[in-house]
């Protein structure tokens, strides 16, 4: 007998601007997963939404490699050989939205249901972080609301909570892909004490403001030097994007992830401040659309079973 269920989950923003690699919020975009597997050998993938086009529906399909990831880790790979995968996409593709970690959270969570649920979100969350190679994405599409993670002794750690700050999200998303490899390649091997120095200080000042709702420290505490300025060159008219959003009212902005996309961090006046990245964007040769999107409080989920 065939069992089904779908699954769905959030898309993501990492680094929040000074969280480099640590702190990250789930957002109120999602991904749709339909997973049923098989005993015998055979894949029908099929996939709508963004990045239809780009998906492999193979062997390579992401989310195909995640369910035999955990397959193998949980000893039953030899008791499910094939899946029947439908996927629906809302998430941009590559644009710093988290888009492989809601493939690789998604695929997880709907492969564990199906089994019986033998691992807890924490055990998800190894499985997810060895994946994906880090938690920052990964951590807060499985937990929802915003997330500090870190990996000690190769076991990741995280927890969530949700601001009390009445916080929207305002997402500019240009049409250009930005590769993570391609980002990651930007920053440098080392980075000068002051700015480490400096994003601690913001880092622990996000954190608390976020916690305590003090939205006058929140004013200060996006601003980064361990990544941004290193890929700016990368997404045209980064900096300039930042003025417009806080001009038109955003307490702050900073990269989405590893970019292009642009988040800006809103309690009112989030149709103006799209605009106004909007214009900035445009004003450097690229053309974007923007999405205003709440803090995700649930993560990934069962939507039928």
């Amino acid at each position: 007998m065939r069992k089904s269920v779908k699954i769905r989950v959030p898309g993501t923003s990492a680094n929040c601007g000074p969280g480099f690699d640590c702190l990250g919020v789930s957002c109120t975009i999602y991904n749709d997963l339909e997973l049923t597997l098989l005993r015998e050998p055979g894949l029908d993938i099929q996939v709508e939404g963004e990045g239809a086009e780009d998906i492999p529906t193979d062997e390579r399909n992401l989310v195909w490699r995640s369910i035999q990831f955990l397959l193998g880790r949980l000893k039953a790979s030899e008791d499910y050989k094939g899946a029947v995968i439908r996927m629906k996409n809302n998430v941009p593709l590559s644009r710093g939205l988290g888009s492989s970690a809601a493939a690789i959270v998604a695929a997880l969570k709907a492969a564990n249901v199906i089994l019986g649920n033998p691992l807890d979100r924490r055990g998800l969350l190894q499985v997810a972080t060895d994946l994906e190679g880090h938690p920052d994405n990964v951590a807060p599409a499985i937990y929802g609301g915003f997330t500090v993670s870190l990996v000690h002794d190769g076991v990741p750690e995280s927890f969530s909570f949700l601001p009390k700050a009445p916080l929207e999200l305002v997402v500019a998303v240009p049409n250009f892909h930005l590769s993570t490899k391609a980002a990651r390649n930007a920053l440098p091997s080392e980075v000068p004490l002051k700015d480490a120095v400096f994003n601690v200080g913001r880092a622990a000042l996000l954190v608390g403001a976020l916690a305590k709702g003090n939205m006058n420290f929140l004013r200060y505490a996006f601003d980064d030097t361990l990544h941004q300025p290193y890929r700016a060159k990368l997404i045209p008219g980064m900096y300039e994007v930042f003025d417009a959003a806080r001009k038109a009212g955003a307490i702050g902005a900073a990269m989405s992830g590893a970019g292009p996309c642009i988040i800006a961090y809103v309690t009112d006046h989030a149709a103006a401040v799209g605009d106004a990245m909007i214009e900035a964007f445009r004003g450097h040769g690229v053309e974007a659309r923007a999405l205003t999107l709440g803090i995700d409080q649930r993560g990934a989920h069962i939507v039928k079973e």
